[in-house]
């Protein structure tokens, strides 16, 4: 390009846009460095496996709220409920991207949970070829497939800077939510207070966990009609009032028009509430 002729050698071009971004970037890491939690902290973005930082995730939220807010002067075109829908549809972009990463935090948290048992006949099957306990779990840091491998990385950068082993092991089953996992902590916790043959251990952990993640599994097939049920019959009514809204907004019109329409459409919204998290609780099957 002419652009990187004209530049002295070791000189990097940047351009007007990512000059722009970097500031904006710099100006959000401020404003947040002054609160210590917020909706899209550290914490939470790494349990999603997201490798955006706070700040970019902010201004991405921000340009999903721009964009909703586009569509809404759109569905509105042409009348004052332009700025209304728009000011509607641009609230939602921070519930999206939240429900984003709580989706993709339970899909992490379920991998970890299906990998479990393979994880802990790998940590066994090298502490039988005579490796110790961590070189054992960085053996799984570094050959296991993720989400694992992140996790125990983590937990051997925990130890190498001084951290209990026990300690460890129990904040990652407490940030995963595993159960199972917390077992196999608290036998590795035991098992280097007392002793024992801790491979033997590990390998009938593992066969336990690898039982009840067949059950598991057995029970999400058996239960998946429901669920899907469950879904079709929250969005049915959802999806129904957005098409009509935009192709006959007419006939809708008059729900807004008068308090008796604003006081069916909010009865409408908590029925649908009320039922939404009713038909949520009978198809969840807690194991």
């Amino acid at each position: 390009m002419a652009i990187e002729r004209r530049l002295a050698p070791g000189e990097e071009y940047v351009s007007a846009l990512s000059r722009a971004t970097d500031k904006t970037v710099a100006v959000i890491d401020t404003a947040m460095a002054q609160r210590n939690r917020g909706m899209f902290n550290e914490e939470r973005l790494e349990l999603a496996g997201v490798k955006t930082s706070p700040s970019g995730m902010v201004l991405v939220t921000f340009s999903l709220a721009a964009v909703l807010a586009v569509l809404g002067v759109l569905i509105g075109f042409g009348s004052w409920w332009a700025v209304l829908w728009a000011v509607v549809f641009a609230a939602l972009a921070p519930l999206f991207v939240s429900l984003y990463l709580t989706i993709r935090t339970s899909r992490r948290r379920a991998a970890f949970a299906d990998q479990l048992d393979d994880t802990l006949q790998l940590v066994s099957g090298n502490l039988r070829a005579g490796h110790g306990l961590t070189q054992a779990l960085d053996s799984v840091a570094r050959y296991a497939d993720p989400p694992t491998t992140e996790e125990f990385s983590r937990i051997v950068n925990e130890t190498r800077i001084g951290r209990d082993l026990g300690d460890a092991l129990a904040s990652t089953a407490f940030r995963m939510r595993s159960d199972d996992f917390n077992w196999a902590a608290q036998a590795i916790d035991i098992n280097r207070e007392t002793g024992g043959n801790l491979s033997e251990t590990l390998q009938r952990t593992a066969a336990t966990i690898r039982e009840r993640n067949q059950i598991r599994r057995q029970v999400k097939a058996l239960s998946a009609e429901g669920r899907l049920s469950a879904i079709i019959l929250i969005a049915l009514p959802i999806g129904v009032f957005l098409g009509v809204l935009l192709l006959q907004p007419a006939y809708l019109a008059p729900f807004f028009e008068n308090i008796f329409g604003w006081i069916a459409m909010a009865t409408a919204v908590v029925l649908m509430a009320i039922g939404t998290v009713w038909m949520l609780f009978a198809v969840r099957v807690k194991f």
